[in-house]
């Protein structure tokens, strides 16, 4: 891939530091003391696609349906102050600051193959922390099953949210299982930048063997609860969406197939490939669901 002459803020400002100026500017002091970035064993040897090209095609329909709406419209959204509400089956629920709920974890690089449900697909070097010290750190209650996490609504900001296209907020939610999974992301920057808002800022969920629209942006809410809880594309359209999403090339979508992807960036002349059973991630993940009915469960 081809890097940019011109030095960058992250190139001068050791990553924990500069991982969200914002944050720390305001009460997240405590990020100082978080440790260096690490690369992570859990990365894809894949290039990663462009700055330019992570932060310019996207889905999220909180600021409009086409590709280029979220990098149009995204940047008026007001992401600093940022508080996230704890609830439900945890030892120490609350309204926190970002800067304080996320303070003492452990940053690392992270780079994932990202593939959204329309057959196309990203290789993302995220940064982040794993979401299984978040919830360590929140306290998790022996009842808890699932964990549901919900979006930001600011219509003013998020011009998408002022028709009915999603019921909104927009929701998710992971088995418990499956938010403990080391691979478990929440991400906070990519590139050695604070994420973009058009990509989930300030915080958001990646889970990388699942189609994209699981990876929830902009999170405000997380919730321990026992029951399964609502997903937005699932209660919008159950015949064509699942709560568990998990990328499968045999389960077609009902309005085109899964076993092949487009590679963003990667030019006419490279072709479509092959779909990976779990994104690729199978032999880290596969035993959360041994004996499951992966087309039912789809």
């Amino acid at each position: 891939m081809t890097f940019k002459t011109k030095l960058r803020w992250s190139d001068v400002t050791p990553q924990a530091l500069f991982l969200n100026r914002r944050q720390i500017m305001s009460g997240g002091a405590a990020l100082l003391a978080s440790p260096a970035l690490g690369k992570s064993p859990y990365s894809t040897d894949d290039a990663p696609n462009t700055f330019e090209e992570i932060a310019g095609y996207n889905n999220y329909y909180e600021f409009g349906t086409a590709k280029e709406d979220p990098a149009a419209y995204a940047g008026t959204l007001t992401t600093h102050p940022w508080t996230v509400q704890v609830d439900g089956l945890v030892d120490k629920p609350g309204t926190y600051d970002l800067g304080d709920l996320i303070s003492g974890m452990t940053m690392e690089e992270r780079i994932y193959r990202f593939r959204c449900v329309e057959a196309w697909s990203m290789i993302i070097p995220w940064q982040g922390f794993q979401l299984s010290s978040l919830l360590n750190k929140l306290g998790v209650q022996a009842g808890a099953k699932y964990v549901a996490f919900e979006t930001l609504v600011r219509p003013e900001e998020m011009p998408g949210q002022q028709n009915n296209i999603l019921d909104w907020p927009y929701v998710e939610g992971l088995r418990l299982d499956e938010a403990m999974h080391p691979l478990t992301l929440i991400a906070t920057g990519l590139y050695g930048q604070p994420l973009p808002n058009q990509n989930g800022a300030p915080i958001r969920l990646v889970v990388p063997w699942k189609y994209g629209f699981k990876n929830i942006k902009a999170i405000v809410r997380i919730s321990l609860t026992d029951t399964q809880p609502a997903s937005t594309w699932n209660k919008m359209a159950p015949q064509e969406y699942g709560f568990y999403a998990n990328v499968n090339p045999q389960v077609d979508h009902p309005r085109w197939s899964q076993a092949s992807e487009r590679r963003i960036g990667a030019g006419i002349l490279a072709g479509r490939q092959d779909t990976l059973m779990f994104n690729g991630y199978g032999d880290d993940v596969a035993s959360l669901y041994a004996g499951m009915d992966l087309a039912a469960n789809y």
